[in-house]
């Protein structure tokens, strides 16, 4: 009897104390959510901040970068010549439609050289000669926003690139170099999104940057939460009954 008793309370003890770290576990993640909450609505302030800023000269993008700064979404505004047979093809979807975004270098005063991110063009619409009218020749003037180059393949999943047949899955700055035939020394370290300014003849269709951020860090941190609530009810309701009985 007094070892059944003994027993007994100690998986009551074990019971409660499993609970416990359950229950703390549980707040530990909401407070989490909620931090993370905070993050993402500071950087959506700061990103909506950038795009209501006019854009300024590359060369402020480029004197932030070479400090570490963020550039992401930055308007910017350059100037220079498309060479259009350097042309970089990244695979895409647009408005629910599959096709490419097209990286062109732009050739500035300097002599260096930036990859443009023109905008989108469909499928059947790869081949240059097809968009021949939206190869814009001389120099020209864009303004988008500044997106920074990837140093590694996002994901495994994401497929490998093809260079040779002119198909990126993922904006490999580096490898868009070499096909484009540019040295490093001679291309700037980043990527622009050109705004949608239309292009003669309708493509490529500029205006492409998605600014999307899920922000459902409140919805996981109520969903802790209540989690944490519901188990301390159970808890106590099953420890109540248990002192009745």
């Amino acid at each position: 009897m007094a070892v059944s008793l003994v027993r007994s309370r100690f998986w009551k003890v074990a019971g409660l104390g499993l609970a416990l770290i359950a229950f703390v576990s549980l707040i530990l993640l909401g407070n989490w959510q909620l931090r993370r909450l905070a993050w993402k609505e500071d950087l959506l302030a700061t990103i909506e901040a950038r795009l209501a800023a006019p854009p300024v000269p590359l060369a402020d993008i480029e004197a932030i970068h070479a400090t570490g700064g963020d550039i992401e979404y930055r308007p910017v505004t350059v100037s220079g010549t498309f060479e259009h047979d350097g042309e970089q093809d990244y695979f895409a979807t647009y408005e629910g439609q599959s096709g490419y975004y097209i990286y062109t270098p732009q050739r500035l005063a300097d002599g260096r050289a930036i990859f443009v991110n023109r905008g989108f063009v469909p499928f059947d619409r790869k081949n240059r000669a097809s968009r021949a009218e939206g190869e814009v020749s001389g120099p020209a003037i864009v303004t988008g926003l500044a997106r920074g180059a990837p140093q590694r393949k996002p994901s495994f999943l994401v497929p490998e690139n093809d260079p040779a047949q002119n198909i990126f899955y993922w904006k490999d700055l580096a490898a868009m170099r070499q096909a484009a035939g540019l040295d490093a020394a001679e291309t700037v370290p980043f990527f622009i999104d050109a705004n949608d300014a239309p292009n003669p003849g309708g493509l490529p269709v500029g205006g492409v940057t998605r600014i999307s951020f899920p922000n459902d860090h409140l919805q996981y941190a109520i969903t802790w939460y209540g989690l944490a609530v519901a188990l301390a009810v159970t808890v106590a309701l099953l420890y109540g009954r248990g002192r009745r009985s």
